[in-house]
């Protein structure tokens, strides 16, 4: 064990080094600015009222959770009393979670100010936490390794530029912006390949990721006519129009199930 901790510093210092020094940062392809921030009359969503909730179930028999096997890196094992499962379906009772709920369309005439607070992906337990999450353009992502084995974050972004940052100790922090909207920032580990997380970029705060029991809330909106998305890193995107009023709340809900 001491010698596997050993290696596994080593590399991980050739790495860190390799990631910060080595790794090309690609070009994102252009994007309007309307289309990066959104343009018109800024909207601070404290004063909006209108709700949209709902739930994503999933319709048959899930499949079963592969485990995932840590054997590779010892200290991974070491953190984990029982095999953790994948994430990529987690479905609770017919009820689906991880599933990103977002306003895809009708707040074009409005423009949002980012949160001053960070938004987090960290590595916990040889995974990312969390697995689907959502950030606004311009706003803060911080990057954290918590685990005392080596990491890194390459992010493979379509819509933003690439990167690779290698995390060898435990502690190590970094921080990185996008200028773009993208839905999803797919992130991974090359040291860890069953390591995935992915985040959607969007420019306004209208997002949420379903839990266990698969419920969702878009809060503080404006009145208006909306496309809301469901997406699903599995089962794809699903889309519904929804007009919602000033304080009022309409429910809509999602049903996926396995592709044939």
């Amino acid at each position: 064990m001491r010698k596997a901790r050993i290696l596994t510093a080593i590399v991980g210092c050739l790495l860190a080094f390799t990631c910060s020094c080595g790794t090309k940062e690609e070009s994102a392809p252009s994007t309007p600015a309307a289309a990066q921030a959104g343009s018109g009359t800024a909207f601070n969503p404290s004063m909006g009222t209108a709700v949209i909730s709902g739930k994503a179930t999933f319709e048959g028999t899930p499949p079963a959770m592969r485990e995932i096997k840590m054997d590779a890196d010892p200290v991974c094992v070491s953190m984990h009393a029982q095999p953790i499962r994948s994430e990529e379906i987690v479905v609770s009772d017919g009820n689906l979670a991880n599933v990103f709920v977002y306003v895809k369309e009708g707040l074009e005439k409005y423009t949002f100010t980012p949160p001053s607070a960070p938004a987090e992906l960290n590595q916990e337990g040889c995974s990312y936490k969390p697995h689907v999450g959502g950030i606004m353009v311009g706003q803060v992502l911080k990057i954290i390794n918590s685990d005392p084995t080596t990491h890194n974050v390459h992010c493979t972004a379509e819509n933003n530029p690439q990167f690779n940052l290698g995390q060898a100790l435990k502690g190590m922090e970094a921080t990185r912006k996008f200028s773009h909207p993208e839905v999803m920032v797919h992130f991974k580990c090359d040291v860890h390949k069953w390591m995935s997380a992915y985040l959607g970029v969007l420019p306004h705060p209208y997002f949420s990721v379903t839990g266990k029991d698969g419920t969702f809330s878009l809060k503080n909106l404006p009145p208006g006519d909306y496309v809301i998305e469901a997406w699903q890193e599995k089962l794809g995107a699903q889309t519904q129009k929804v007009t919602v009023g000033d304080k009022e709340t309409k429910e809509i809900n999602f049903s996926f199930r396995a592709p044939s």
